[in-house]
């Protein structure tokens, strides 16, 4: 590709030239000589490109086009906001989004929505993506033996498949539009952990994106993946095979293998040391999914295929059990959520070189349910600061669509835990903004000569706008432009 000059950017408060060649930063500079395409940013901030380590990018696209029901405060109240939105005949699965039922009065059951939309083949999808709750009309079409239409964990999970029913062609122009939406927000790259075959459909999706999608993307293998995949010969790192754009081979790479240690905190089955209140038998810790013996032998097995390692642990037993496989195994990763960690825990991070892969935004959506459900044990919740401080890697993420795919929105939620009029909550967690920005941002703290040019430019720089307008201010950050590997994915109509 020819050469690139941002000319007049902001870096390290001072302005400067940047050239780009070859898809990285080549020069920073005073009046740099012009070759190739020239933007003049006018004393814009040039920042590096943000990251979003955690989205299931399929569900969020979906999530877009779905009923909204988040901010359902009952059963009845989710119910009748599917029943009140436009759906027809021809619907052969009505979808709704985003219910959060750990504060609910009553359970979500088959037979609420049955009263609301008779007949009706209705999928609710649990804000957490950890639960589906059917009708039971939905229920027989779909599988589910469940009397109360209600599944967790990784049936929900296939039931959340089988019940998208839209065209791939069709639901692979949803994903492509997400991205590009969230390429307006800053993001340059993005770890996709959706269900599924991931490396066949980012490959059909790279030839709909002449030029390549608008993000990088590492497709992650789900443990049911992982013997095709490593009979694939495919490693972390890899070009998706069949994709033969050369931008975009260098966009879509193979990820992470992920692994389930526990469930979740709104579907109560987070794995946690203390028992959920009232709740007694073998669930009343939550549940573990994956012993840290065999989680300790689907890591080697991993690491010597030559793939990277991505846990997902959210109680702090859970997140226990997952550092004891790490170490077990003799191999390092990341551990997805650590949304409770106990002080013994957090320095074994850092000790392990396991990564912390957090996303702010639950810690303010789940305050309350975290002092219900977690009650006596929140000061261990979300621990970011701490995590921080013990000298563990974080890196952020959105887990869209449980929360927007919105980088901005997180390190919002990263520096300042509230979202109304209530004071912060655990403010002792608070990030300051340059660790956040640089969880943010894949590690990096600035632009510098020799980085590979993905790049988001802002209108002013981020510690004025949190020290003006406070945590509101960040979340509605100007992005001017992004680039990925020095080509241009959004340009605002303010940046001339």
């Amino acid at each position: 590709m020819s050469g690139l000059l941002l000319r007049r950017a902001r870096l390290d408060g001072a302005v400067h030239d940047v050239r780009v060649d070859g898809g990285r930063v080549t020069a920073i500079g005073a009046d740099l000589p012009a070759a190739g395409q020239v933007i003049d940013l006018d004393g814009a901030v040039l920042l590096p490109g943000l990251v979003d380590a955690h989205v299931h990018l399929e569900q969020w696209a979906a999530a877009r086009q779905r009923v909204d029901v988040s901010a359902a405060r009952s059963a009845a109240e989710a119910a009748a906001l599917v029943a009140a939105a436009p759906h027809g005949p021809g619907d052969a699965v009505v979808v709704g989004q985003g219910f959060r039922d750990a504060l609910w009065p009553e359970p979500a059951h088959a037979a609420v929505l049955d009263a609301a939309l008779p007949g009706v083949p209705v999928v609710l999808v649990s804000g957490d993506l950890h639960t589906a709750w059917c009708s039971t009309t939905a229920a027989r079409l779909l599988g589910v033996g469940d009397p109360t239409g209600v599944v967790r964990e990784h049936e929900a999970m296939e039931v959340f498949a089988r019940a998208g029913g839209a065209d791939p062609a069709v639901v692979d122009r949803w994903v492509l539009d997400a991205a590009a939406a969230a390429a307006a927000r800053g993001v340059t790259a993005v770890t996709d952990f959706e269900y599924g075959d991931l490396v066949a459909a980012w490959a059909r999706r790279a030839a709909l994106a002449p030029g390549g999608p608008p993000l990088r993307v590492r497709t992650a293998v789900w443990v049911d993946r992982l013997e095709a995949t490593i009979a694939a010969g495919l490693r972390s790192g890899d070009p998706l095979p069949g994709v033969t754009d050369a931008v975009a081979v260098d966009r879509l790479r193979v990820g992470p293998l992920k692994v389930f240690v526990d469930g979740s905190l709104g579907t109560r089955t987070a794995f946690c040391s203390s028992p959920y209140p009232g709740a007694t038998g073998p669930g009343a810790h939550g549940l573990l999914r994956t012993p840290a013996d065999e989680l300790a032998g689907l890591l080697r097995r991993a690491a010597d295929a030559g793939l990277d390692r991505a846990v997902h642990a959210i109680g702090d037993r859970a997140v226990a059990t997952a550092l004891d496989g790490f170490a077990a195994a003799g191999v390092t990763g990341r551990v997805e959520h650590a949304q409770q960690v106990h002080d013994a825990d957090l320095p074994r991070f850092a000790a392990l070189g396991v990564v912390a892969s957090v996303q702010p935004r639950h810690a303010v959506d789940d305050r309350d349910a975290a002092d219900l459900h977690w009650a006596g044990a929140t000061a261990r919740a979300f621990p970011y600061r701490a995590l921080a401080d013990a000298g563990a890697e974080l890196v952020l993420g959105s887990d869209a669509p449980v929360a927007a795919l919105d980088p901005w929105d997180g390190i919002a939620a990263a520096v300042h835990r509230s979202l109304d009029a209530r004071s912060a909550w655990h403010p002792e967690q608070h990030l300051d903004l340059d660790v956040a920005l640089a969880a943010a941002s894949g590690g990096r703290r600035a632009v510098r000569v020799g980085d590979v040019a993905d790049l988001v430019v802002v209108a002013e720089p981020p510690a004025v706008v949190l020290a003006r307008d406070g945590a509101a201010g960040l979340r509605s950050t100007e992005v001017l432009a992004t680039l990925v590997g020095g080509r241009t994915t959004h340009r605002s109509a303010a940046l001339a």
